[in-house]
């Protein structure tokens, strides 16, 4: 059974609630675009307040038998589904490319990190094994083991509309939890995708459940007391939104927001890998992800052949569709992206900047494309420097010295990631220990860790207490029970008992 709906003539997603995938009744719609044409390719139905609880009732019904299934035999679902996701490798990448406009490659490299997080949930029997210690105390033993928490919920962006959903639930799953995820209605077609897939990997009925909408299905998962943990990658504005109204009504929320990545360069980093790495970091998807490098903190002599190198180099990325092209760069995600992201290189000219590279007068053709910008002379109290743009815009901050690079990291509102470039072991101590920062990197240009380690956002960048990814991962999907024992010898009197002669008891 197919999650598309193409009787009508116009494609439109379906829910998967319960085992089943549904035709919304809702009465209102979003458009789902290709970016390289601006053409709409589908719609997706922003169900009601009634089918999210729906989807809330059929997760709650499954749990108790899923949460008893052995945890080996969860996990063998997950690795079924991690096999079906690399048998279906190309596909999944073209269905990226197609939804959201990167590039294939980028695309590639998205699903190669959603794989990575499916193998591994699929060693989870390994990590949520508990602790024990014998005689804690005279004659008592003590162990911990971990539960599932119940119903869970994620709540997934457009920009990696493969991985972010990816990023949870195989945890979730593998756990004993039951899951509904709710999509950008941007881009549902790879969660759409990745439902078939878990349903041919044997996830039983209700276990998995996908709703699309907007806030009033967010709303109804936020406050619904049979949903027990909320997860969410989004902006800064709405994660905070997220996590007060899921805590206030007793979830566990781990709310993820915007960033304003720093990337400095010291005065002995090599100019030609840094300007690589930085285009990279600025430039890759389009500039559409919370880790991209969006403020170049040149120090010293450096800033000059930097931003003329960099200049150079980025004048030359191609920008343009990727839907049966190969282009350096692709396009946004949708007209409202263009018009925000084109709205801060005017703003940065009336604050005084210089634009250095204008992404406007360097692309041609149809879809939602902007080309690569360099702002140079930003100051750290302007706008480009303190917002969160999401396209293919750098801002150059001229500092210093290093504790001047520093400083500006130090005085951001975000945290999420940074990285430094240098040759001075020094230096990048320095950097390690006190920027301002969760993710760091040292001579590279996307510090995002990969499904081992957890994705550490500080700040206004992450709103919790357990990360996404990683140990904080299995352990915000589950929770401890710790239970001591005593046992008491049988007195003499019991000797006569048969169980006694079986040698069950102390003996003569």
């Amino acid at each position: 059974m197919s999650g598309l709906d193409t009787a009508s003539g116009t494609t439109t997603v379906k829910n998967l609630i319960g085992g089943q995938w549904q035709d919304s009744a809702a009465t209102r719609f979003g458009d789902i675009f290709n970016p390289s044409t601006g053409q709409v390719i589908a719609r997706s139905p922003l169900s009601s307040a009634d089918e999210t609880k729906q989807a809330v009732q059929a997760a709650a019904d499954a749990f108790p038998a899923w949460r008893d299934t052995p945890v080996v035999e969860r996990a063998r679902v997950m690795f079924r589904f991690r096999d079906l996701m690399a048998q279906n490798f190309e596909e999944l990448a073209a269905l990226i490319t197609r939804e959201h406009g990167k590039t294939l490659p980028e695309s590639r490299a998205e699903v190669q990190r959603g794989v990575e997080m499916a193998e591994f949930a699929s060693g989870i029997p390994n990590m949520i094994k508990g602790e024990t210690m014998a005689n804690i105390a005279r004659n008592v033993d003590a162990e911990t083991i971990r539960h599932p928490v119940g119903v869970c919920a994620g709540i997934t962006p457009y920009n990696f509309p493969f991985m972010v959903p990816l990023w949870m639930f195989p945890i979730a799953l593998t756990c004993g939890n039951t899951f509904i995820l709710k999509p950008s209605e941007k881009v549902p077609l790879s969660s759409i995708r990745m439902g078939e897939l878990l349903v041919e990997a044997g996830i039983p009925d209700g276990v998995f459940n996908i709703v699309h909408g907007d806030k009033e299905s967010v709303d109804v998962l936020l406050t619904h007391p049979d949903v027990a943990a909320i997860s969410f990658v989004g902006s800064t504005k709405i994660a905070k939104y997220i996590y007060e109204v899921g805590t206030q009504h007793n979830k566990r929320v781990q709310s993820a927001g915007g960033a304003k990545n720093h990337l400095i360069i010291m005065p002995d980093a090599d100019v030609d890998l840094s300007v690589k790495a930085l285009a990279a970091s600025a430039y890759g998807c389009a500039g559409q992800r919370c880790m991209a490098g969006s403020v170049a903190v040149a120090v010293g002599s450096i800033a000059d052949p930097l931003v003329d190198q960099l200049n150079d180099y980025a004048s030359k990325l191609k920008t343009g569709p990727t839907d049966g092209c190969d282009p350096d760069m692709g396009p946004l995600i949708n007209p409202d992206a263009v018009n925000r992201v084109e709205s801060y290189l005017d703003i940065a000219k009336n604050e005084g900047a210089t634009v250095r590279l204008d992404g406007r007068k360097n692309v041609s053709g149809e879809g939602f494309l902007v080309g690569p910008s360099i702002i140079d002379h930003v100051k750290p109290d302007m706008r480009v420097a303190k917002e969160e743009i999401f396209g293919p815009v750098l801002s150059v901050i001229r500092a210093d010295d290093l504790d001047a690079a520093l400083e500006v990291g130090n005085n951001c509102a975000y945290g999420n990631g940074a990285s430094i470039f240098t040759n001075s072991g020094y230096a990048a101590r320095e950097f390690k220990q006190h920027f301002n920062a969760g993710m760091i990197g040292i001579n590279v240009g996307v510090p995002a860790p990969m499904a081992w380690f957890p994705f550490t956002g500080w700040n206004a960048s992450f709103f919790g207490d357990l990360h996404i990814q990683g140990n904080e991962g299995v352990h915000f999907y589950t929770r401890q029970k710790t239970t001591l024992t005593r046992w008491f010898a049988p007195d003499e009197s019991c000797h006569h008992d048969p169980v006694w002669k079986t040698g069950l008891g102390k003996k003569d």
